[in-house]
């Protein structure tokens, strides 16, 4: 039985963000006319504090569920350098409640993970305490504003990913081992949760034949990439190891919304 996210933020209601408003309608501007935008975690924390007091208290919590997440067993090309969980959501407008739906197998078509996909694959739980959480209900109240701008009353199929990608004896970790790609869903939110001694990762995004649009470095906490996976195509370059003696590794949360039938 799916049941709603029930804390104290979501208890206490999510607020539409006030202030900047301006600017969460230019974002949606340029989503509209370029597929995809960037957007600063200074200006994204800003947004998510507007929207309830307590919208971050948890989020030291939020950024340790990173460390110790189980490796991706389902690399075809036989790396260990990724880590992962996983939970599935869902909301029946941008205005309803968002619920969560029992825990199940994460799937991808061949056409869009050529690397990975065919497969159900199995994936650990994030924690609920965390899907649950203030920080979680933020960026996915934060998410519904947006969406609801660019496609009111739209019923919503949502999976959360958390993701460790490790660079580790001076071998590289790949982000994004399918190469540039779409997702196969509607839109999708990637934010940078921890960088720790490494270098690249450069997100770069491209149109439907390829080419490319932009590129830009999720660096900060709460840095993210706002993509319409149906126009937009996108990939992010290894990260390297710095310092050969300490922990490497590209903390990022992946959210992605996919139409849902109503009812």
């Amino acid at each position: 039985m799916s049941y709603s996210i029930s804390n104290e933020l979501a208890d206490s209601a999510i607020k539409p963000i006030a202030e900047p408003i301006t600017r969460l309608e230019e974002l949606c501007r340029q989503i509209e006319q370029s597929g995809f935008s960037f957007v600063s975690g200074q200006l994204l924390k800003s947004w998510l504090s507007a929207m309830s007091e307590n919208a971050l208290s948890d989020w030291l919590q939020f950024q340790v569920s990173w460390n110790e997440m189980p490796l991706d067993t389902y690399m075809a090309d036989g790396g260990r350098y990724r880590r992962r969980r996983y939970a599935t959501m869902s909301a029946a407008s941008a205005t309803s409640p968002i619920v969560i739906e029992p825990h199940q197998p994460h799937y991808q078509s061949l056409d869009y993970n050529p690397l990975n996909g065919g497969v159900a694959r199995h994936f650990q739980p994030i924690a609920q305490e965390i899907v649950q959480g203030n920080t979680m209900s933020s960026v996915l109240g934060f998410c519904q504003q947006v969406l609801g701008r660019l496609t009111p009353e739209t019923a919503w199929h949502i999976e959360l990913h958390q993701f460790r990608i490790e660079a580790q004896q001076g071998q590289a970790g790949m982000p994004t081992p399918e190469g540039v790609h779409r997702d196969g869903v509607n839109f999708v939110l990637v934010m940078m949760v921890k960088r720790n001694n490494i270098s690249s990762g450069t997100t770069t995004m491209h149109d439907l034949q390829l080419r490319k649009l932009d590129s830009f470095t999720l660096t900060a906490p709460f840095d993210c990439a706002i993509v319409n996976d149906e126009r937009c195509m996108h990939g992010v370059t290894p990260v390297q190891q710095i310092d050969l003696a300490q922990p490497a590794y590209r903390d990022v949360l992946v959210v992605t919304f996919r139409k849902a039938s109503k009812g």
